[in-house]
Parts: C-alpha cells; sequence; structure tokens
C-alpha cells in the first residue's frame, strides 16, 4: 500500500529505529513510546490486520524472540504485548515494557506517551540488538 506508514518504513522510505529484521518480518521502535524499550513488531508484507499473516506461528515466534530480548534490555520481567491495529492500517504487535512507577498503573494507559530523545532512542535500540543476537 503507497500510503501505508509501515509499508514506507519496510522500503526504507521513512527511518526507523531498527531492532530485529529478517525476510519477513520487522521490529522498530515505536516513534510515540509509552515506555522506554516500546516496540513495534511487523510483517513486511502489507496485512489489514495480524490475523491475516498466513505465517502466524513465524510471526508471534519473532514477537517472544524480541520481547524476550527487550526484557533483557531494558531489565524488566515484564512486557505487555498489544494487538489493536486501529492506529496503523497494517498488521503489527506492541511490545511494552513495564516498569515500577512508570505511571501507567495495572494497565497501559494509551495517552500517555513518552518523550525520549533520539540518541537515547538509538542506544535502546542497539541494546535490544544485541540481546537477540546473544
Amino acid at each position: 500500500m503507497e500510503k501505508c506508514v509501515f509499508c514506507q518504513i519496510v522500503k526504507k522510505e521513512i527511518p526507523c529505529f531498527k531492532v530485529f529484521e529478517n525476510e519477513d518480518f520487522l521490529a522498530f521502535l515505536d516513534i510515540k513510546p509509552r515506555n522506554k524499550g516500546h516496540t513495534l513488531v511487523i510483517p513486511k508484507k502489507h496485512f489489514r490486520w495480524v490475523w491475516d499473516v498466513p505465517e502466524i506461528g513465524e510471526y508471534f515466534e519473532v514477537v517472544k524472540k524480541v520481547s524476550l530480548a527487550i526484557k533483557k534490555a531494558m531489565k524488566t520481567d515484564w512486557v505487555v504485548s498489544v494487538i489493536l491495529g486501529q492506529e496503523v492500517p497494517h498488521a503489527h504487535v506492541w511490545l511494552v515494557p513495564r516498569f515500577p512507577n512508570d505511571g501507567h498503573g495495572g494497565t497501559i494507559n494509551f495517552s500517555l506517551v513518552k518523550e525520549i530523545p533520539k540518541k537515547e532512542m538509538e542506544k535502546i535500540a542497539q541494546e535490544i540488538q544485541k540481546e537477540i543476537k546473544n
């Protein structure tokens, strides 16, 4: 899809803070993070909904791999996975690390967007990448 922001990221027309990539899937930091390390995992091919992805098992193996790397890199035991599909019409899974006193309470406050400087986003992406490779 021409105007799909995630398809543009896959085509490298829009930059991202990439944490993982293989032939079929891409994971990158959300530019409107709910916490440090908030990552999106998408299929590279355009599918409207997560449940439309034919390789759903492979997709969730990637989600698991990235989630475990986020746990290590962000030093947390709690990574929330969220599948909404409303804000961008391209299949995606949110992985949001949780921390004590992170301002969210018992559930994710979707309106609470954290401002994280570009240099820190780059560092977070590198830390997650490093844990994926280990």
